[in-house]
């Protein structure tokens, strides 16, 4: 009994049309991080359990693709009298799972390439990632990530480096959007300011669902999580605080002057904001005090975007993490990097309709095929065309003329060549335009010249 064609939950085919979106985002994403001195690698889909485990918060880790053992230790597990000792036997030989993120993998690669790259180093890196997530609309299982990092520089202008990266993006792609910006240290201080300092990590994964569960959902959860009632006071004081960037710094000021953390981030907060005014970059910006991104490696400033008149979440987001390296023995390795979502950015896009035409061709000129004298003489041609950088195919079979013309039709290519026993005598071959319906007739050295990209203009009639 034959199978039924399916997929796992979460995971989709991209059909050519899709793709050529994907790329066409990908092409700019890869252009501008190359405009500002990155450079690509690329990390095993797998990792090390232990490399992944306890990097990403409670929730997060939660989340990981375990990959199970195989061969003996599978077998021996399950030889286990129960199923609960069987569980615990699995468990206790797990090694291995796919990618979460790329920043964790990253920092593994660096402690491990570090007598190889120069510092600061910058690189960007493209490759799917896997969450054991539920799915929904613009959250996947297996996703791309898009990021760019840079280690080994406190400098803040990293920061406004990444800002502006995030504003030359989407002005390409023609997508609004907001930036909003907080800083760990800062919430560090709220945390210290209210008594919570005990309680840091379960206040920020409790804050980071803000957008998703309301300040209500928010606040039941810190009480879940066994929080004193100065945690609400708190939240209720972040949620509260509004306005223009000065006045947010003025009340964080008032309120968490006694805590060195909180003004060592106050003070980041207004280089950077300071200096973003003066680069032009402060109108895409929004100081956010709720935004908390609850993984646990981030120190310093911490950024989320979302784009303009869509409903999909954020399509972007990083910060800083100036020890993630330590975790793999690598201590004092400053770092900073931001992601782009690319399946949301496309959603966005769609939904906005700002894809340009995008052909699903990229055939230039279809060879028709009149049989095995004609294909030979045809694929010789083909050979010239695609030396000049032409996209030429020659049709496979020799099929009746309309379904090679059909064919022509529905991949959208516009020229099409007819090289028959006849103009092979003549030597004259008949071109016609697939878009406007006109044809005529040109010598090989005549549609090699028409077809030069050298001559800088294309000398077929229409």
């Amino acid at each position: 009994m034959a199978s039924k064609a399916s997929l796992p939950r979460g995971t989709r085919d991209f059909l050519p049309e899709t793709m050529l979106k994907r790329e066409y985002v990908i092409n700019i994403l890869k252009e501008t991080f190359r405009q500002y001195g990155f450079n690509p690698i690329e990390t095993p889909a797998l990792e090390k359990l232990e490399t992944l485990t306890g990097k990403y918060g409670e929730e997060g880790d939660r989340l990981i693709f375990k990959v199970l053992p195989r061969g003996d230790k599978f077998e021996k597990a399950f030889k286990a009298e129960n199923v609960d000792a069987a569980k615990a036997k699995l468990n206790g030989n797990l090694e291995e799972a796919l990618r979460y993120d790329l920043t964790v993998p990253f920092a593994r690669f660096v402690v491990q390439n570090q007598n190889e790259i120069d510092l600061p180093f910058k690189r960007y890196q493209i490759q799917p990632v896997w969450r054991a997530d539920r799915p929904s609309k613009g959250r996947f299982r297996e996703f791309y990530q898009c990021d760019a990092d840079v280690v080994g520089s406190y400098s803040l202008w990293q920061e406004l480096d990444f800002i502006t990266i995030y504003k030359s993006v989407f002005e390409k792609l023609g997508l609004g959007i907001r930036l909003k910006m907080n800083h760990r240290k800062v919430l560090q201080g709220i945390t210290d300011s209210f008594g919570l300092a005990a309680h840091f990590q379960d206040f920020t994964m409790a804050l980071d669902k803000l957008d998703k569960i309301g300040l209500d959902g928010v606040q039941k959860e810190m009480s879940e999580r066994g929080l004193p009632q100065a945690a609400s006071q708190a939240l209720q004081f972040v949620h509260d605080l509004k306005g223009s960037h000065q006045e947010i710094i003025k009340a964080l000021k008032s309120q968490i002057s006694e805590s060195e953390q909180g003004k060592l981030g106050i003070e980041d907060l207004e280089f950077v904001l300071n200096t973003s005014a003066e680069l032009g970059l402060a109108d895409v910006i929004d100081l956010d005090l709720t935004l908390a991104r609850g993984l646990d490696y981030y120190t310093g400033a911490i950024f989320e975007v979302k784009a303009e008149g869509v409903d999909l979440g954020s399509i972007g987001g990083g910060g800083r993490y100036d020890d993630l390296t330590g975790i793999f023995g690598l201590k004092n390795l400053p770092g900073i990097g931001i992601s782009f979502g690319l399946d949301r950015i496309i959603l966005a896009m769609e939904e906005k309709e700002l894809f340009p035409e995008v052909k699903q061709a990229t055939t230039e000129i279809l060879l028709l095929n009149f049989g095995v004298k004609e294909a030979l003489f045809a694929s010789k041609l083909a050979f010239q065309l695609r030396e000049l950088g032409i996209n030429t195919e020659l049709y496979p079979d020799a099929a009746k003329i309309k379904k090679q013309l059909d064919y022509a039709n529905k991949k959208g290519i516009r020229y099409t060549l007819m090289i028959g026993s006849k103009e092979i005598e003549e030597g004259m071959f008949t071109l016609k335009d697939m878009h406007e319906g006109s044809q005529q007739k040109l010598g090989a050295i005549e549609l090699l010249e028409a077809f030069n990209p050298s001559q800088n203009n294309l000398h077929v009639k229409h």
